[in-house]
């Protein structure tokens, strides 16, 4: 199929861009284009108009804070990758991206688009919560806000995003050389998206690990602990944080969170 028909607008800045989402309560923004795409070809979206935001400056910067990594929100999975970034997590960062989809989809997709997609199964959602990452979103108005992205996500492709609202960048908190990072996926075969998520983060100054796996139907479930968690209780302990879902499901994130657990040790 094809998309039906559409107004195309390449803004430069996040101010224009925004009043344009204002105006037109069916505008879209595009950033990497690997969901919405499929979605206009299929025409599950009909825009009136697409805002192409890949040309706004700000949304591609990146800077350096005392504690954080700021990354724009059109920085790619591949820059990522490449280690084309300030890495605040020792290389963690590029190594979950190496392994999102294909290299093609990692050359366009983004970091920010990916959030705002909030899907429950994209990788950088699981990882981004369980290294306590925040977000910046601009509104109309020059109104700018705040928000840790574990508070974002409210369901599976839901998120706190209003629609004339953009994702401007994404703060990454930095960790010290000590800190210990897993992360593992369990997919069909490569470039699929996930079955389970499984991510572990053991920061040894705080003495805190933080455990995340995905959900099926909302935001990914944490576990936070202040000792080592057995490997054989994670399932136990997922239920009794409220996990949503069946014993297979149940299952599945602990062998993700375990295999998680033993890559951050190994690291």
């Amino acid at each position: 199929m094809k998309p039906v028909a559409f107004e195309y607008a390449r803004p430069t800045t996040v101010a224009e861009a925004l009043a344009m989402l204002a105006a037109r309560p069916d505008a879209v923004a595009l950033a990497g284009g690997q969901t919405l795409g499929p979605m206009l070809n299929l025409r599950l979206a009909q825009p009136s108009l697409i805002i192409d935001i890949t040309r706004i400056a700000e949304l591609a910067a990146l800077d350096e804070e005392p504690g954080a990594v700021v990354i724009g929100a059109s920085v790619t999975h591949a820059a990522i990758e490449d280690r084309r970034i300030t890495d605040p997590t020792n290389g963690f960062l590029a190594r979950v991206a190496a392994g999102i989809a294909y290299r093609a989809v990692r050359t366009r997709g983004t970091i920010g688009g990916s959030l705002a997609n909030a899907d429950p199964a994209a990788d950088w959602l699981a990882c981004l919560i369980a290294l306590g990452a925040e977000l910046e979103i601009a509104g109309n108005g020059a109104r700018r806000r705040r928000i840790a992205l574990a508070a974002f996500v409210h369901g599976a492709m839901q998120s706190d995003l209003a629609h004339a609202e953009l994702i401007v960048a994404i703060r990454v908190p930095k960790f010290a050389r000590a800190a210990r990072f897993g992360f593992h996926k369990i997919c069909r075969k490569t470039g699929e998206f996930a079955d389970a998520i499984g991510v572990v983060v053991y920061d040894p100054e705080r003495r805190r690990y933080r455990l995340v796996a995905s959900t099926d139907a909302g935001a990914p479930q944490v576990l936070d602990s202040d000792e080592r968690p057995e490997a054989a209780e994670l399932g136990d302990r997922l239920v009794a944080a409220g996990f949503a879902g069946d014993a297979a499901d149940v299952a599945l994130r602990a062998v993700a969170l375990r295999r998680a657990l033993t890559a951050a040790e190994a690291s």
